[in-house]
């Protein structure tokens, strides 16, 4: 933490200082700015963070567009939302990864000492990874139109897309964080969310239809989370193939709706868990 970050943090506070949602904003943004710098001076995570998109980008369509076949598309403007979905939820990891170093290095015990928000780590956290995930969007966008992707829809549309993909990560931070607080060490995190976020990114529509799955796999995509988040993607980048069948379920029918639905549900009930737990293991 810088010395301005945390000479503003600690500055006592007085019962006119204003009201206590203006502290609160004025904590998270201070946290908030802490990740920003580390970002600044460690500037391995940012490129690390660029490069992995560009890589994925690359692979799916030079390696697998001439044997997958997109009926009344191509597979390039096919595979980009999956892309899109996958990145930005394996970047949601990084919140919990944080919280679990946190916690080892003994930083939250500096924080207990400061008065300020316990939500307010949290919120600068989540806030660092979606501006991360941010950044991997338009470095995917400006990759996917060399390669010969293109928006179809209209400006808003594609505004809508972009914000429903970033939001649905910040959502998934908030349960990262959760998880990054119960567990012993970053190490622990990283394979739980490798285990977690792997097969939900595959088995869903993100890389082929989900009609061509196995039976049983069909029906789990057809239900994940993710695979709402790329259909939803597609609809609004104007990339859904002409050629495909409709989809039978609900979920895949109405996709913008079920991930505005599955984002207020994460936040809903794992933010208040997130800062519940912070103040426990902050205690400790």
């Amino acid at each position: 933490m810088t010395a301005t970050a945390t000479a503003t943090a600690t500055r006592p506070r007085s019962g006119n200082d204003g009201p206590s949602i203006a502290h609160w904003f004025s904590d998270g943004w201070i946290t908030t700015r802490r990740n920003l710098i580390k970002i600044k001076r460690v500037p391995d995570i940012l490129v690390f963070t660029t490069l992995q998109p560009i890589m994925f980008v690359l692979l799916f369509t030079y390696v697998y567009e001439g044997v997958i076949d997109i009926p009344g598309s191509t597979y390039t403007e096919f595979i980009m939302a999956g892309i899109f979905a996958q990145t930005v939820v394996f970047g949601s990891t990084y919140s919990g990864s944080a919280m679990a170093q946190d916690l080892k290095d003994g930083i939250i015990d500096r924080f207990r000492t400061l008065p300020m928000s316990p939500s307010a780590v949290l919120v600068g956290r989540t806030n660092g990874d979606l501006l991360i995930n941010a950044i991997s969007m338009a470095v995917m966008m400006a990759t996917g139109f060399i390669v010969g992707w293109r928006i179809r829809s209209s400006f808003l549309e594609a505004v809508a897309a972009v914000a429903l993909l970033l939001f649905f990560a910040y959502a998934l931070s908030w349960v990262l964080a959760f998880v990054g607080m119960s567990v012993r060490s970053p190490e622990v995190i990283n394979n739980v969310s490798f285990l977690i976020l792997f097969p939900l990114t595959f088995i869903s529509n993100a890389f082929v239809p989900a009609e061509t799955l196995p039976p049983a796999l069909q029906t789990i995509a057809e239900i994940n989370p993710v695979s709402a988040l790329v259909q939803a993607a597609r609809n609004l980048f104007g990339n859904t193939p002409p050629g495909m069948p409709e989809p039978d379920v609900w979920t895949l029918q109405n996709p913008e709706l079920t991930v505005l639905i599955g984002i207020a549900v994460m936040l809903i009930v794992f933010v208040p868990l997130a800062v519940r737990k912070f103040d426990r293991v902050s205690t400790r």
